[in-house]
């Protein structure tokens, strides 16, 4: 028996870890299977993996022997496993294939997940792409193509069950029944008017439990949420989660119902949400260990050089006083200390807002309100620091007005660090800007630049450099 062959019988069955995460002693099998020109052993132990540890695992192979990992199980490569796969991972293996298979791809998936498949390739290969398509596929995908990245058009699935108002429930199970090339996922039927606008929808449970004779017009719920063909899906994502939606109708600019979203769509928008969000507020782009390299560092590298900037203003604060840090040196030994604690603050309070805004918690109406809240919790806090720092100085280094300044001075940098961690995302969120993308960088400038300038100036006026 093989090397490859005992390798597959010790890991057939135990793919998975009791995290339900593909095991490294797996994973190396199977590659060096595929290193080994074993092809057979290799699709016999990814052959029974689900199409999301399939993705997983050519997640976790590296980029170099991504492409002989792909040739060895083609056949296993099916459009679930490319809707389950990371995008910089999937955009590796549709480069490596021809136009008329990423074509036989898109047609086996629902229109979201061909659209996410080919919205990222170069017109030219887009094109091609299309082209092997067959019209109806391609009709579709085109006019997803043409919405805005990121809105309900680019989500939302053309594959649904409309039926009209004046149908029985008979009529409906009949329909459903005698049209093989109906969706098949599907939780709700859509019910329209004659100019194909939605006046309600009924569950499958409805259905099933009605008798044939009633009037659907009887049984539908005419309330429902509408999603504008245009709406960003972070806003498609809240409406999900606020009035707990298993699908949703969604609608051009004329009212007329083209498509719908699924749950299983918003869980994936709302943990790529907050991902985002926390990543942007960190300068890190998009934090995807699978993104090029090139890219991650241009990313970056702007906010750092930004973050430079900023560095270099408070850098200049603290030189309008230089004497008196010359004059008495343990002022640079605990300036740091306001700024830091200033920073610490202004994070927490900038993570609470930013996430406020963005599960609209926080709006127009209650932003007064925040502020004093936010005001009132960095006055507590400051002054409880201040307090804490103050006898701290005085026990370490015995001098009372010093301890004195260093504690006002907390007060004021915690006081400063709660107002712009609300004004800050607030106002950029106003002027049209992301708040989770430049606050972080703002409000550290002003924390930074306060903390050093509110000590070093109560200490030049309380006469510690003299």
């Amino acid at each position: 028996m093989s090397e490859t062959e005992l390798s597959q019988q010790d890991t057939e069955g135990q793919q998975l870890d009791e995290d339900d995460r593909l095991k490294p002693e797996f994973v190396r099998a199977v590659l060096d299977a595929v290193e080994q020109g074993d092809t057979e052993a290799a699709r016999a132990l990814v052959e029974p993996l689900h199409p999301a540890d399939i993705a997983d695992l050519f997640e976790l192979t590296p980029h170099e022997e991504r492409a002989d990992l792909a040739k060895a199980i083609t056949d296993l490569l099916d459009a679930d496993v490319f809707a389950e796969m990371n995008d910089y991972v999937r955009e590796d293996l549709i480069d490596a294939l021809e136009p008329h298979e990423v074509a036989d791809i898109a047609s086996e998936l629902d229109t979201d997940d061909a659209v996410a498949i080919i919205e990222d390739m170069e017109e030219d290969d887009q094109r091609a792409v299309l082209r092997a398509l067959d019209p109806d596929d391609r009709a579709a995908i085109e006019e997803a193509l043409s919405y805005p990245e990121e809105s309900a058009g680019r989500l939302m699935q053309r594959e649904l069950i409309a039926v009209p108002e004046h149908w029985s429930v008979g009529d409906a199970i009949d329909y459903l029944r005698g049209h093989e090339e109906l969706t098949t996922d599907f939780w709700e039927i859509f019910v329209v008017d004659p100019a194909h606008k939605p006046v309600g929808t009924c569950q499958l449970s409805w259905i099933l439990r009605t008798p044939r004779t009633v009037s659907i017009a009887d049984v539908m719920k005419r309330e429902q949420t509408l999603i504008p063909v245009d709406m960003d899906q972070e806003e498609v994502a809240l409406r999900f989660q606020k009035y707990a939606l298993i699908s949703a109708a969604v609608v051009d600019s004329g009212g007329r119902l083209v498509g719908m979203i699924t749950v299983d769509d918003i869980v994936h928008i709302i943990s790529e949400e907050a991902g985002e969000d926390i990543l942007r507020l960190s300068g890190a782009g998009e934090g995807d260990i699978n993104e090029p390299i090139r890219l991650t560092v241009r990313t970056r590298i702007t906010w750092l050089t930004v973050n430079l900037g900023t560095a270099m203003l408070a850098a200049s604060v603290v030189g309008l006083f230089q004497g008196e840090i010359g004059r008495f040196a343990l002022l640079a030994v605990l300036m740091p200390i306001v700024s830091g604690m200033g920073g610490n603050a202004g994070t927490q309070t900038l993570a609470v807002v930013v996430r406020a805004l963005a599960t609209n918690q926080l709006t127009s109406s209650n932003t007064q309100r925040m502020i004093m809240r936010e005001f009132t919790i960095a006055a507590a806090n400051g002054s409880m620091l201040g307090v804490l720092i103050g006898l701290g100085t005085y026990l370490i280094f015995g001098n009372a007005d010093l301890a004195i300044v260093i504690a006002m001075a907390m007060v004021i940098n915690n006081l400063i660090a709660g107002l712009s961690g609300v004004l800050v995302p607030v106002g950029l969120e106003r002027a049209g800007v992301d708040p989770a993308v430049s606050s972080a960088v703002f409000v550290t400038m002003m924390t930074d630049v306060m903390g050093f300038f509110s000590f070093l100036g109560l200490a030049t006026l309380w006469g510690l450099g003299g």
